[in-house]
């Protein structure tokens, strides 16, 4: 006799609408408390973007908990320089808005973890990479959106650091050739949750309508 497969389960209305609540509620956090987020928690947080969907099933992500003050301190120099040059980008009054903008949260989040995704992982021997290969980046991506859900759901909050050169990141974390980075995210509490984008409050950019976005052929 063969095992019958699990029973999937049943999410409620409640439990839909909670999980929209979380979307809303997920934020890209620059203002964090310095009080560590424990070990046993961060790991947690990482395992569990280990479910994320990859390519041909490949698990491309590989993550570096950043602890050493001097890598640390690299980092922040790396942003800093590349926030001047992207300063350099803008004129008038959008180059004002910008210099007024907290872009990072590198100096007061407890936790740092660069996401990387390795190119030459055999994992999933190519399956669906042919036609496609920045699939595996994306597969990258998603984890990092599972582990950004994961945090805020445990009170967590995540900062996507962006404005910075990625060789340069590579570089001071010593990765492997065929990693390429993904993300740099600072990972703390936050000073203050909101539900709406810091940019949007700061003037930056509103958010659009579903009619901007959708589509119909």
């Amino acid at each position: 006799m063969t095992d019958l497969p699990p029973k999937p389960p049943e999410f409620d209305a409640a439990f839909r609408e909670q999980l929209e609540t979380l979307f809303v509620w997920r934020r890209d956090v620059r203002h964090f408390r310095t009080d560590p987020v424990a070990a046993d928690l961060v790991e947690g947080l990482i395992s569990q973007a280990c479910l994320s969907p990859s390519v041909g099933n490949s698990q491309p992500w590989r993550f570096v908990l950043v602890e050493d003050a001097v890598r640390r301190r690299e980092i922040r120099d790396n942003f800093v320089k590349a926030n001047e040059a992207a300063l350099g980008d803008y004129e008038g009054e959008r180059a004002a808005a910008y210099a007024k903008l907290k872009l990072s949260g590198l100096d007061d989040a407890p936790t740092h973890l660069a996401v990387f995704v390795d190119k030459g992982t055999e994992r999933g021997h190519g399956l669906g990479r042919q036609t496609m290969p920045e699939v595996l980046e994306y597969s990258g991506v998603a984890a990092v959106n599972t582990l950004w859900l994961a945090a805020r759901a445990a009170g967590v909050g995540v900062g996507w650091v962006s404005i910075i050169d990625p060789d340069a990141v590579c570089e001071t974390l010593a990765a492997p050739e065929n990693w390429r980075l993904i993300a740099y995210l600072c990972i703390g509490y936050p000073a203050a949750a909101h539900r709406d984008p810091e940019l949007q409050r700061a003037g930056w950019q509103s958010r659009g309508h579903l009619k901007d976005f959708l589509f119909r052929r």
